[in-house]
């Protein structure tokens, strides 16, 4: 049986936030994404939640979260993301909330995007194999935040200093989900997204992956997604709308 085909997301916007649980999150489903974005002039800001200091076994957090805070900046840079911003949460126990969704629902009046970007947060990542507890609580929390960012009511603490609430979000993104119904065309951007992945090197030695070739992880999911979507290389996103009825 064919896989179904995905749908063109659509471009018609400025401002995106990205918000996910670790560096390297988005670098293993979306980078090649956003340098598209970033190239038709978009302004696209990173949010980490935590610095991911618990990812490496053999460094202590301190050092881990110095080392992983600087591959993120790098990595962000060569997809053309200039401000990266880190929430510091404990990595590996983030636990879905009230706490988590006021962080990220300030971090969104903040930056006022039109769309915010996150990781997969189901329960798998479409067969037996478990998502990792901080995607699924940090996913659950973006896509609450969003719509607290936007009742002046909820997290009133935070409208100081000129802050104000902001509703405009027309949706959210999930990259990597099983569930994806809609893709973007990564053919042109695809080495840029190959670089971003390489710029986690500490990590992904620590993880003791020698062999791990970048390129051909992500091409392995990008020919995947484009042949769905009728291109070379693409990226999938599950869309979840912020209006009612949508």
């Amino acid at each position: 049986m064919e896989p179904e085909p995905l749908e063109p997301l659509p471009e018609d916007w400025a401002r995106a936030l990205c918000v996910v649980a670790h560096p390297d999150d988005m670098e293993f489903g979306a980078a090649a994404a956003v340098a598209r974005w970033t190239g038709q002039g978009k302004d696209v800001t990173y949010c980490m939640v935590t610095s991911g200091e618990a990812g490496i076994d053999g460094m202590e957090p301190d050092e881990c979260r110095r080392v992983r805070e600087a591959e993120q900046v790098a990595s962000a840079a060569e997809v053309g993301v200039p401000v990266v911003e880190f929430l510091g949460l404990a990595d590996g126990v983030l636990e879905y909330g009230v706490p988590l969704r006021a962080a990220i629902a300030h971090v969104v009046r903040r930056h006022r995007p039109d769309v915010v970007i996150t990781g997969n947060f189901r329960d798998t990542w479409g067969g037996n194999n478990l998502n990792q507890a901080d995607h699924v609580a940090t996913g659950r929390a973006v896509v609450d935040a969003v719509r607290d960012a936007g009742n002046r009511w909820v997290f009133h603490d935070q409208l100081t200093d000129g802050l104000e609430p902001w509703g405009g979000v027309k949706a959210v993104w999930a990259f990597g989900s099983p569930l994806a119904g809609h893709a973007v065309d990564t053919t042109e951007t695809f080495e840029a997204g190959v670089r971003s992945l390489e710029a986690h090197r500490a990590y992904i030695d620590g993880l003791g992956w020698e062999d791990f070739d970048a390129r051909e992880f992500l091409e392995g999911f990008g020919r995947q997604t484009g042949q769905r979507l009728g291109v070379a290389m693409a990226a999938a996103f599950e869309v979840f709308p912020m209006g009612w009825g949508e």
